[in-house]
């Protein structure tokens, strides 16, 4: 069932008639933008590169598929950090879904949700599509949407979601990850550098500029303990789930905790570091981090709540991932030393220096 975040929804008139999709034309079905030989079974048409992340971000337990369109003739270029530089005319698609049976996948899905994201003259511009009971079909939502969900969970248990899509306003609240501008958070070397995707890209001309392999960033898959130190999955979890806003340029850089990967400071990515505000997002603790006590540190207390005023990531979540929290905490737990004395990059015992 839909419920319909306002009553007035905002739809572009194309798709059906000849005006193409764009990004200041966004169709009023998904099946506008030619994306799919078929759209129940998400298969891309000609064109459409399906591509993986090696850490998603968490979504209340959705399943998501990605996709990439890039304009004929025109590559991606090559970034070490920030997410491939994009050409105009570039779409990125992400299809999130709840298995019927998250132990068994070939029982089938419930499609929710595909957001476009479209790379046009003036800068990103997005927008959900929520799919019809038959999932052969998406309806543009520029207001959003609240579905009720459920599906049965790795433990067996029957689990259920108010499945939050987001309006069209609230794409830039996460996707602002430079100085509130709407940039892709996904598409970045140390994420896609799994399975190929970037040699594929490459020998098919699709990505340009890049620098000898040996060079190439990769984040682990953060609950897969082969492919990383504990240290290194936990902060590629904190990098996906909270980076794109607790860094130097992001939303919550005020804060003084930048949670991406490329902060090596322990007193800046929380480590005995006092939080800016108090109140009920800090629990009571006095730092976000306390080496070896995750039950004294705030950045657990946030991300093992559900509660508006306390839960982090802010959006994107009703459900706490349990499977993260748990990394979290280990990570934390093992943490040698205290508080006591603490300090970080040129002594300062805040953690607020700037990043070198």
């Amino acid at each position: 069932m839909v419920k319909l975040a306002l009553v007035a929804l905002v739809v572009a008139a194309c798709g059906d008639n000849a005006e193409p999709c764009g990004p200041d034309n966004f169709c009023a079905r998904l099946s506008g933008w030619h994306l799919f030989d078929n759209i129940a079974d998400q298969t891309p048409a000609p064109g459409v590169v399906p591509y993986d992340v090696n850490t998603a971000l968490f979504s209340d337990y959705a399943t998501k598929n990605r996709f990439l369109v890039l304009p004929q003739g025109a590559p991606a270029t090559w970034s070490d950090h920030d997410a491939l530089d994009l050409p105009v005319g570039t779409l990125l698609v992400k299809t999130f879904s709840y298995l019927h049976d998250r132990r068994d996948p070939t029982l089938g899905r419930t499609l929710l949700e595909t957001r476009v994201l479209v790379h046009g003259d003036a800068g990103w511009h997005g927008a959900a599509y929520v799919y019809n009971d038959d999932g052969h079909d998406a309806t543009l939502q520029i207001a959003g949407a609240i579905l009720d969900e459920s599906w049965i969970h790795d433990d067996g248990s029957q689990r259920t979601d108010e499945y939050v899509v987001p309006n069209e306003n609230q794409c830039k609240n996460c996707h602002a990850e430079h100085d509130n501008t709407l940039t892709p958070l996904g598409p970045k070397v140390r994420h896609l550098n799994k399975a190929g995707q970037l040699e594929a890209m490459i020998a098919d001309g699709s990505l340009v500029g890049a620098p000898d392999p040996a060079m190439w960033m990769r984040a682990p898959d953060a609950f897969d303990p082969s492919s990383g130190t504990l240290d290194q999955r936990a902060r590629a979890w904190l990098d996906i789930n909270c980076g794109h806003c607790h860094n130097p340029t992001g939303a919550a850089r005020t804060s003084g905790l930048f949670l991406d990967v490329l902060e090596t400071d322990p007193a800046v990515f929380g480590v005995c570091k006092p939080p800016v505000a108090t109140g009920r997002g800090s629990g009571g603790f006095q730092f976000d981090i306390v080496p070896g006590k995750p039950d004294e540190s705030i950045m657990v207390y946030r991300i093992s709540s559900t509660e508006p005023e306390i839960k982090m990531p802010e959006l994107g979540r009703n459900l706490v991932h349990a499977e993260g929290v748990a990394l979290i905490r280990d990570w934390i737990s093992a943490m040698p030393g205290g508080c006591t004395g603490f300090t970080g990059r040129h002594g300062q015992p805040t953690g607020h220096a700037p990043r070198s």
